[in-house]
């Protein structure tokens, strides 16, 4: 227990407030309820509509709906044709999916440090990390936010690499007025239920390209086709082939209904966390030993993450006597992330701590606060009261 909740008497809440939470309502019911009673259970009709409605709200020709977002990053790989010594640029600041996904296909991360005010993948760092072997660039919205995506692709133009876009955070963000998920050649968005809408567990890849669009149908099905303008032969109505080594990365009509509904929502839980951040900024931006997001002017950021970094000198204790006290106050705090480099598994494959220092830094000094729009406003001054009472009692 920590020192705050022995001598801070009671709690700053009765009830533990998470740090994400999804938003279920009667119509989400009602279309799973429908889904239940039909025909269809897994691969029907509402898969496609689904895909249909995430390609026209973000501007993209083509989405490609699969099981969760990691596997939409891993076959994203599949198609920008990541294999064994290519090299792929990755963020440091994420979570362990944004590499993985491109160590399952035989290749090698090669992790860019962030930019200290975004948090985002420094595109001069990016840049410098570039290799005769380097294939693609998986940039992240951390947070929510867009990377800077015009420095982005005139690398990628310049160096001939594919550009992924991990938008896990960034479903309905924008960037320079155009909504996320057209801007690379292809783009993943999470509908884990802390994201931006959920279907419980769920991904999807958008893209423009057709190619891509066809390797990526395929690979989310055992690399399997019936369609007859693909089959290399065609014995009969019954006829399927095996075209490439794919997995079983499906999602569900019952999912995908769910994920429709959500999306009838999407700006308007937009908003709500947009709101809630406005809130933030105002009453924490003026607490001493306090740095509040920074977006960047090119930015309209969906705020998935609301992130505080501590500027520790200034408190009696570390970052973790600060997070546990927090918790104490049933404030469902997070750390959001450890740099992917620095856990055990990337360590055994050679990677070395000091790779990022700026991520780094980042990590040991930021808490991530609750954020979700279905927060009453009580729940976000609540927040704000326990951070407000934890930092007060550690302050130097």
């Amino acid at each position: 227990m920590s020192k705050l909740a022995i001598h801070g008497g009671q709690p700053i809440r009765d009830s533990y407030l998470s740090y994400g939470r999804q938003w279920i309502d009667e119509h989400d019911l009602e279309m799973v309820s429908k889904v239940l009673k039909g025909e269809y259970l897994t691969t029907g009709p509402y898969v496609s509509e689904f895909e249909r409605q995430v390609a026209e709200q973000v501007g993209a020709d083509y989405a490609v709906a699969v099981a969760n977002g990691t596997a939409a990053l891993h076959m994203a790989c599949f198609a920008a044709g990541i294999e064994e010594d290519d090299e792929v640029i990755v963020s440091s600041m994420t979570f362990a999916a944004s590499a993985n996904c491109v160590l399952y296909q035989g290749g090698t991360p090669a992790f860019a440090d962030i930019d200290p005010l975004t948090y985002n993948i420094d595109v001069d760092d990016l840049e410098k990390r570039i290799t005769k072997k380097t294939k693609a660039i998986i940039p992240v919205d951390f947070t929510g936010q867009p990377v800077d995506m015009d420095g982005i692709m005139k690398i990628a133009d310049r160096y001939g690499l594919i550009v992924i876009e991990d938008a896990a955070h960034a479903l309905g963000s924008e960037y320079r007025g155009r909504k996320v998920g057209s801007l690379a050649d292809m783009t993943m968005f999470s509908f884990h239920p802390v994201k931006p809408i959920t279907t419980a567990e769920g991904g999807i890849i958008t893209t423009s390209n057709e190619l891509y669009y066809q390797k990526m149908s395929l690979f989310r099905t055992h690399g399997i086709t019936r369609d007859p303008s693909l089959l290399v032969e065609n014995e009969g109505p019954w006829h399927y082939e095996q075209h490439c080594l794919g997995y079983n990365y499906r999602l569900t009509d019952l999912q995908c209904a769910l994920g429709i509904s959500q999306l009838r929502r999407l700006d308007e839980f937009i908003q709500r966390r947009r709101t809630i951040v406005r809130r933030y900024n105002e009453a924490l931006g003026r607490l001493p030993g306090v740095i509040t997001p920074y977006e960047a002017d090119y930015s309209n950021s969906g705020w998935h993450l609301y992130i505080i970094r501590l500027r520790l000198e200034g408190f009696m204790v570390g970052r973790k006597e600060i997070f546990e006290a927090l918790r104490a106050e049933n404030i469902g705090v997070n750390v959001h992330y450890i740099p992917v480099y620095l856990h055990p598994y990337y360590q055994e494959l050679g990677y070395k701590k000091g790779t990022c220092p700026n991520a780094e830094r980042l990590y040991e000094e930021i808490i991530t606060l609750p954020l979700f729009p279905k927060m009453t406003d009580q729940d976000v001054e609540d927040v704000i009261s326990a951070v407000e009472k934890v930092l007060n009692y550690y302050r130097r």
